[in-house]
């Protein structure tokens, strides 16, 4: 495929009657020769390693009982419509607690970027959270909320393992957010808000109308990432007994003795994390340009 001069300079952004020299073409049909061979070669070397890849696998001496252990179809047939069925709860988990997560994680970063000796103790406790929570690990935490909390017998206190599994969700990332927010926030230049009172507007008008946006735009790319986690950490709120995607494999491989189940629900997931990582590549990718360009202040 080749472009004319007319292509190229409506492909460029040039006027109309731009006539591009003839080294810039044979610059442009140089670029793209080297990018079909990338391609190719590409292409070939993913083939051979996959091809590599699975001869080592299947002649391995205990390929036939992993395959049948692993690998069997007729438990992979009955399988995949209840994880299918379990996975709706976790894209509810997700879409519930992402927003939880979001709004929580904003609140606990404002608090500990608030000035002044008066918010001195709300800066302490927010960050004891932060830190409590990002060295916790999640499923000590999970043990915790989904065990703990029902052995208590609160009055008014739900015993659902799901509402007990997103409540802690939400209290482990929102530590992990509420740093992404403050790195964001903390990341603008104070000028931007000595500006923005020089206008007239107060400390928190300027925090709302100038610092949070640029804050917020400058973290969505490891927002993104954040949410990328969580979409796949739903499936530990099966250890409260709740079916999800995980549980629904778990029961049919405690029936079964069969460990196909389990590579039913992890392809699922992975099926499901795959969309939303290309987009979290496609926003960095694009905010990187951005910049680059002036663009992003």
């Amino acid at each position: 495929m080749t472009l004319d001069k007319g292509e190229l300079a409506e492909s460029s952004g040039e006027p109309d009657d731009y006539v591009p020299s003839q080294r810039r073409l044979d610059r442009e049909r140089y670029r793209r020769a080297r990018a079909r061979r990338a391609t190719a070669i590409g292409a070939l070397s993913t083939l051979v390693t996959g091809a590599v890849l699975y001869l080592v696998v299947v002649n391995a001496p205990g390929w036939p009982r992993t395959k049948e252990t692993f690998f069997d179809w007729g438990y992979a047939r009955e399988a995949f419509p209840k994880v299918l069925e379990g996975l709706w709860l976790n894209v509810r988990l997700l879409l519930v607690c992402g927003a939880a997560v979001l709004v929580l994680g904003m609140l606990i970063a404002v608090a500990r970027t608030l000035r002044g000796p008066v918010f001195f103790p709300l800066r302490v406790l927010a960050a004891a959270y932060t830190d409590f929570f990002r060295g916790l690990p999640l499923i000590i935490n999970l043990m915790i909320v989904v065990l703990g909390v029902p052995a208590l017998r609160l009055q008014g206190v739900t015993l659902d393992p799901v509402l007990l599994g997103g409540t802690a969700l939400t209290l482990t990332y929102s530590a992990y957010v509420a740093e992404v927010f403050r790195a964001g926030i903390e990341s603008v230049h104070p000028s931007q808000r000595a500006a923005a009172r020089s206008l007239g507007l107060s400390n928190r008008q300027a925090l709302r109308y100038v610092v949070l946006p640029q804050a917020v735009r400058r973290q969505v790319p490891p927002l993104l990432n954040d949410l990328v986690s969580l979409q796949k950490d739903t499936g530990l709120v099966s250890i409260g007994g709740a079916v999800d995607a995980v549980r629904a494999a778990d029961i049919i491989v405690g029936r079964s003795l069969n460990y196909t189940p389990y590579i039913v629900a992890g392809l699922v997931f992975v099926a499901l994390t795959i969309p939303m990582t290309r987009f979290t590549d496609w926003v960095t990718a694009r905010m990187d340009r951005r910049r680059a360009q002036g663009g992003v202040t």
